[in-house]
């Protein structure tokens, strides 16, 4: 399902909806303090979450004393461990555990726009039948900024046997710019998520389905990081290829 981003709806705050933004990180103090200012200019009436895998340039303690004075948010320094699935886990449990009603997941480096979290938001509270709301690049409208066309290709090559093998009902499966309504995962039982890397973006959505979750997609524009180095590894990419074929044969 295909959504609009210039649906109106009411701002979930005055529902008295309790939402949480996580974003994961590693190495990333050249990004995180203006994103941090920018998610709290789109949704100042949320929490924040900063998972970070005890990051060498400091990003975990900038993130400390950010908590120091202010209630809203929220550190977790996760102690010799690295990992976009497991910080990703982790913050899924966080929501569950907290009771909140709305998880709102992005990545740390600038490449997704605080200012689209409003409009995936206001598409889960606007339809109680939805629980998961995907920032698709590829669904119409959506799109890239700043990849080379070989990344380009690559990213639409894996998305697509994602979703053709996985059976997933959106376009884009391997982005982490989501909403979750987060009764739905505690239904799924975080803890139960297997992934360590990136692959843990299609786990989530494959257990989410088998339960007969609801999805839909809101279109964005993703811009290639400005600052700071790719966490995304050749290792990396080839573990979590490797974890998408054992899920798909796993389908089937």
């Amino acid at each position: 399902m295909n959504l609009d981003t210039a649906r109106p709806a009411e701002p979930p705050q005055q529902s008295g909806a309790k939402v949480l933004v996580a974003v994961c990180t590693y190495n990333e103090m050249s990004n995180i303090a203006e994103l941090v200012q920018r998610i709290f200019a789109a949704v100042p009436h949320t929490d924040l979450l900063i998972v970070d895998d005890q990051s060498p340039d400091g990003t975990g303690q900038w993130a400390l004393q950010q908590a120091a004075h202010d209630s809203r948010i929220q550190v977790i320094i996760r102690q010799q461990q690295r990992g976009l699935g497991g910080a990703t886990r982790r913050a899924f449990e966080f929501a569950v555990e907290r009771g909140y009603d709305f998880l709102l997941n992005l990545d740390g480096d600038l490449s997704h726009e605080p200012e689209s979290l409003p409009a995936l938001l206001a598409v889960a509270h606007n339809d109680p039948a939805i629980d998961v709301v995907v920032g698709s690049r590829y669904c119409p409208g959506g799109s890239v900024q700043g990849w080379p066309l070989r990344r380009k290709i690559m990213s639409r090559l894996v998305n697509r046997f994602a979703v053709t093998c996985l059976r997933l009902p959106v376009s884009d499966c391997s982005g982490s710019l989501r909403c979750y309504r987060v009764s739905a995962l505690g239904a799924i039982e975080p803890s139960s998520l297997q992934s360590n890397g990136y692959a843990i973006l299609e786990e989530v959505l494959i257990k989410l389905r088998s339960r007969g979750a609801k999805m839909a997609e809101v279109p964005i524009t993703f811009n290639d990081r400005q600052a700071g180095d790719s966490k995304l590894t050749f290792s990396e990419a080839f573990r979590s290829a490797s974890q998408l074929v054992r899920m798909a044969l796993a389908k089937w």
